[in-house]
């Protein structure tokens, strides 16, 4: 009897682990949702921004900064592209282009969300701050490698470091340190009123929030929903083919905080929500300098549009495309409302607006032409990962129609804005940026950086003049490239240039030198396909890279 209680006991255990074995993605992800579900979300409720404290503005322009998120160069219009073969257009990004400066080699800080943000606000590179890596919730690096591994997309497995990922603070506690000096920071203290509004991504924790960085107020996307999956007016476009896209629907909420305070729910979709914030700060603050950071969500997954904006651009196929292309139509909505605000308000000629984006399209999104005609996606150091817009329009001080075209960076924002504001740089430490007014205004013709740099662990470029190197320890390769006959990265011409690709790795070299460690220690390396969306499969002829996290 015994001996039959233990074969069937020892049966049932057998089964167990199939079965958990079988459906242990579903049971991560259900745990992950379940998680969600435990965080309090209260209703909507009003913002209670600061009041404004009327001053002289004494030459000084409002700034503000809109900050894009993962947007593909190829989806503006102002460069003769669009969403859907430029079946939407973006008019009012269009209008604000043509307003000022259009800066058309401009690069993110690097190939992905948090460094690139640590360096617009910081103007210093990761070598400095140490910011190297985008932190992500626990339990995400587990969750992705798991999803993609089990996966037969042909390619490589994700390499997931437990043992960095079991020594790594919360996520919460993953921040920019408080030792950094930010923008808000530096405009603050020449008397700027100062506001953030959507993601941060740089920490969460005492020390490492928008409030802690030299920001008054902080309107946080606490998750990262637009509208609640169920919402009438929300249509939802699911990319089951994206690990970090499952893990995303499980773990998010729609969920907003000010001021670190209690989550609650946004006042409607977050673009919307966001920019009719950003317009009630405008109202307030009029009569006084101030510098609003919007930083949107948009077009980062999860990929969620209204049902308004995905009636307006019309059948397009597939649906994940309609539906961010609708997203990308309501980020254009919004910085049209905010040029509008400003004409309203008597404020445009007074006010320096700048636009950009974190880094380049994904690849992981399954839309291949968001980057035309650039190669590589956001996780690689192609073009087509680091190329973005960035615009610039100070009426009076930034001719209409201006065109620049040496190379610039995120870092060149610090030192540009604080600049216009006439605020003094840190002097105890190394700023990496240039102040970009003067080939902005037409008043110098000087590049800005002899070189710039990227790196991520052991993947690493630099740009000097025309020429630009990529180096890999996995897999390992020298790849340079002529971007004047070459600007798509095609043709390898290492072994033709000897003498430029030595210089250029010393450059490199030199610059990783005195690197300062990472923060936190990378936990993830991905692979990516440089040719292929994730939704395309790949195979052993295609190139890959790998980006750490």
């Amino acid at each position: 009897m015994k001996i039959r209680i233990l074969v069937a006991t020892f049966g049932l255990l057998v089964i167990a682990g199939v079965l958990g074995w079988t459906f242990r993605i579903d049971l991560l992800l259900a745990i992950a949702e379940r998680r969600a579900a435990a965080d309090e979300v209260a209703p909507a409720q009003s913002v209670a921004w600061q009041k404004a404290a009327p001053q002289p503005r004494d030459g000084r322009p409002n700034i503000v900064f809109i900050l894009l998120d993962d947007l593909g160069i190829n989806d503006l219009s102002t460069f003769g592209g669009g969403v859907a073969g430029g079946r939407v257009q973006t008019p009012h990004i269009d209008r604000l282009a043509a307003e000022g400066a259009v800066f058309r080699q401009a690069y993110a800080g690097t190939a992905s969300c948090a460094p690139s943000r640590a360096m617009l606000l910081t103007g210093r590179y990761p070598t400095r701050t140490g910011f190297e890596f985008t932190p992500t919730p626990d339990g995400m690096g587990r969750a992705v490698s798991m999803i993609a591994n089990s996966t037969d997309s042909g390619l490589p497995p994700v390499r997931y470091d437990r043992e960095a990922a079991d020594r790594q603070p919360p996520y919460e506690a993953m921040g920019l340190p408080s030792s950094e000096v930010t923008l808000a920071e530096v405009l603050k203290a020449s008397g700027y009123y100062t506001a953030h509004i959507g993601k941060w991504h740089l920490g969460r924790s005492t020390g490492s929030r928008p409030t802690d960085q030299g920001f008054d107020d902080s309107l946080l996307m606490a998750s990262g929903l637009f509208l609640p999956e169920d919402h009438p007016d929300v249509v939802n476009a699911r990319l089951p083919f994206d690990p970090v896209d499952r893990f995303l629907w499980a773990r998010m909420r729609f969920a907003a905080s000010f001021n670190n305070g209690p989550w609650f729910e946004p006042g409607g979709y977050l673009t919307d929500y966001w920019t009719d914030e950003a317009v009630s700060i405008i109202r307030e603050h009029r009569d006084e300098p101030f510098f609003l950071y919007l930083a949107h969500w948009g077009v980062h997954t999860p990929l969620q549009a209204t049902r308004s904006d995905y009636d307006a651009v019309g059948t397009i196929q597939p649906h994940r495309l309609r539906v961010y292309a609708a997203m990308v139509r309501a980020l254009d909505r919004s910085v049209g409302r905010i040029l509008a605000v400003l004409d309203e308000e008597g404020l445009a000629e007074d006010t320096l607006v700048v636009l950009s984006s974190d880094n380049g399209g994904a690849g992981y999104l399954g839309l291949a032409e968001i980057n035309a005609p650039y190669r590589g996606w956001k996780l690689t150091l192609y073009e087509g990962g680091l190329r973005v817009p960035l615009f610039l329009r100070w009426p009076g001080r930034v001719p209409a129609g201006t065109v620049v075209e040496p190379p610039v960076a995120h870092i060149d924002l610090l030192p540009t804005l604080a600049a216009a504001a006439g605020a003094p740089l840190p002097t105890d430490r190394i700023i990496d940026g240039r102040d970009l007014l003067p080939i902005a205004s037409g008043a110098s013709t000087e590049e800005p950086h002899e070189a710039l740099y990227w790196h991520s662990a052991h993947y690493a470029a630099v740009r000097r003049g025309d020429w630009k190197l990529q180096r890999s320890e996995r897999p390992a390769f020298r790849r340079l490239y002529d971007l004047v006959t070459d600007p798509t990265e095609e043709v390898n011409v290492a072994a033709d240039h000897p003498l430029i690709t030595s210089e250029l790795d010393a450059l490199l070299d030199a610059h990783l030198a005195d690197r300062r460690p990472p923060l936190y220690l990378p936990t993830l390396e991905a692979p990516v396909a440089l040719d292929k969306t994730l939704a395309e499969p790949v195979s052993a002829a295609d190139s890959i890279v790998y980006w750490p996290n």
